[in-house]
């Protein structure tokens, strides 16, 4: 008996023992993801290799619904999984779980400024390739981006998608076919302009041509090619309005469906929701202070989208993607892009390097609650969507500069891009800008305003505004940020990956990458096309419309002063309530 005794417990500790080894190596290979609170910024080993996994052919009952939520001038350190690292105290609990049980993106870039990612996102395609190269796309600039590009939502149409948008458009709006509703979208509730005001849904035009001034303040809320009714939605919030309509389409629409949910938040003007559960009192800085509650606000509405997902049962075969269309705006202590160099509207890495994740019940287990590296850019969007998710053909778009990314986010595979291209501007070189402002495809200079990622590498040419680090006002005590330089200089060559703050300039001591990137940046000026910036047109101004913003470059503009309500007794108080509510706020301005 005592020997049987003895094998009996030597084969149950070998058995227990085993056990253990199992448990332990199922969960460091990320079959049991890792607690969402806790992200490893290093990559985990799948059980098997992601290329001797079989995944199922796409067909049209398993195409995913595509939810891309964009949010506008949203900081890099504004995110929870950013900003708690340095003490940081804006909640973001719903972004901050849904990245954590995801693919959190953190080499992922979008444009310095609105207008050029939401093309490059609809499009696929550089900038440079339609010349909308500079800046953005004005109020009453005659422009939008060329008609004859084929578009993202046109694309998944022909895949069988129903397309959908909510929010802010901001690609041109002077032609009835610039807009969203002729771009692709079968459904568009927005504004169209490049910002508003988040309970009246007002902007002003803001613009000199010479001595003639487009002025004025119109009402820029559509549902489609009509004005969306006044008198229901003058008073209510933004972020509130575009939530409860992104529901509704989830609820109501067939699938597969792609919605592309833009919100306004949290770009200027500073107006947070009138709720005090998102009253940062422990900030004291006031536009800090109303920034931060914006962002919250806009974290709890995305909850309420994902809630939707979940109740209407279309979570399980959902992708949604979450974007930044640039850095934060930091001059007025709003946003803040901490540890990152720079803001909005320049080419260091507070413009452009952006927050980015992936969440889908379709990713494997084993693919989920990780950091990925690998390079990415919004232009990536378009083919993954697209040939990726939807399985749908790319034949008949223009040459795209994105590639198919989704094995990337769902099996780990290595990213297809070794470059970016952040942009080219000839109208900002370090010459005096004339009217015949100078484009040479054929041979690029370094006095143009330009940057480019290749690899590890990033190179920036003449950029005025030569950045600084901004600490966030509410650690200003307890963080110290480099010392700026302020050297002009012509060329900057920084190693992105080992700093990826940009302090320490390398051009000097690596001559010979300056050499390949700025030969790189040659190869393409070549293929760029010559900017397109018109002045703008006093004709926009909304006094001439009713005070609405509409096609104001059409001839029988009359027809999108319609207004969508019930009854045509509606529409004339309509037009006279909001003429007189526009008066009123013209009077104060």
């Amino acid at each position: 008996m005592t020997v049987i005794n003895r094998r009996r417990r030597v084969l149950g500790i070998i058995v227990f023992v085993t056990i253990l080894l199992c448990f332990v190596w199922i969960r460091n290979s990320g079959v049991i993801p890792s607690s969402p609170h806790r992200v490893s910024y290093s990559e985990t080993k799948p059980v098997f290799p992601p290329e001797t996994i079989k995944q199922p052919a796409i067909t049209s009952d398993t195409k995913p619904n595509i939810i891309f939520i964009l949010a506008d001038d949203y900081g890099y350190n504004d995110i929870g999984y950013h900003g708690k690292r340095y003490g940081g105290i804006i909640n973001t609990p719903v972004l901050d779980k849904l990245a954590y049980e995801g693919v959190i993106l953190e080499n992922y870039y979008v444009q310095p400024m609105c207008s050029p990612t939401r093309i490059q996102l609809m499009t696929g395609r550089y900038q440079i390739r339609m010349g909308n190269q500079h800046k953005t796309i004005g109020h009453a600039q005659p422009l939008c981006f060329p008609l004859d590009e084929v578009t993202l939502p046109q694309k998944l149409r022909e895949a069988n998608y129903t397309t959908h948008m909510v929010g802010k458009w901001h690609a041109g709006l002077y032609k009835a076919a610039c807009l969203p509703h002729r771009r692709g979208f079968e459904s568009f509730f927005g504004f169209l302009l490049g910002k508003s005001d988040y309970f009246y849904h007002s902007e002003g035009c803001g613009c000199k041509n010479g001595s003639d001034l487009c002025s004025g303040i119109g009402y820029d809320l559509h549902e489609n090619d009509m004005i969306a009714d006044p008198q229901k939605w003058m008073g209510q919030y933004s972020t509130t309005i575009f939530t409860d309509r992104a529901i509704s389409i989830i609820k109501e629409q067939k699938e597969p469906l792609f919605l592309y949910v833009s919100y306004q938040a949290v770009h200027a003007p500073l107006q947070p929701p009138k709720d005090p559960a998102y009253d940062y009192k422990n900030i004291s800085d006031g536009n800090r202070r109303n920034y931060s509650a914006m962002v919250s606000y806009m974290d709890h509405s995305v909850g309420r989208i994902v809630d939707a997902l979940k109740q209407t049962n279309k979570w399980k075969n959902s992708v949604l993607v979450f974007s930044t269309d640039n850095g934060g705006f930091t001059g007025d202590n709003s946003g803040n892009n901490w540890p990152l160099r720079g803001q909005k509207a320049t080419l260091w890495e507070g413009g452009v390097r952006g927050i980015g994740f992936v969440n889908s019940p379709l990713i494997p287990p084993h693919s989920r609650g990780r950091v990925s590296h690998e390079l990415m850019h919004v232009t990536d969007w378009f083919p993954t969507f697209v040939q990726g998710l939807a399985g749908g053909s790319l034949n008949g778009t223009k040459p795209l500069d994105g590639f198919n990314l989704w094995e990337t986010i769902r099996d780990k595979k290595p990213s297809a891009r070794t470059e970016i291209l952040h942009n080219i501007d000839p109208m900002i070189t370090t010459n005096e800008i004339t009217a015949e402002f100078r484009h040479n495809e054929e041979f690029f200079t370094p006095n143009t305003n330009a940057a480019i990622r290749v690899g590890d590498w990033k190179l920036i040419t003449h950029e005025s505004k030569k950045g600084d680090w901004r600490v966030p006002p509410e650690l200003e005590s307890t963080l110290r940020k480099p010392a700026a330089n302020n050297t002009y200089q012509l060329i900057w060559l920084f190693n992105i990956k080992t700093d990826p703050s940009e302090t320490n300039d390398l051009s000097k001591a690596h001559p010979e990458k300056v050499q390949e990137l700025l030969q790189r940046l040659q190869h393409y000026n070549k293929t760029s096309v010559p900017i397109f910036y018109p002045d703008c047109d006093i004709k926009a101004s909304p006094s001439r419309y009713s005070y609405f913003w509409i096609p104001w470059g059409e001839t029988d503009w009359e027809q999108f002063t319609q207004i969508k309500s019930d009854s045509r007794e509606n529409w004339t108080k309509n037009k006279l309530l909001t003429k007189n509510i526009l008066h009123i706020m013209n009077s104060r301005t």
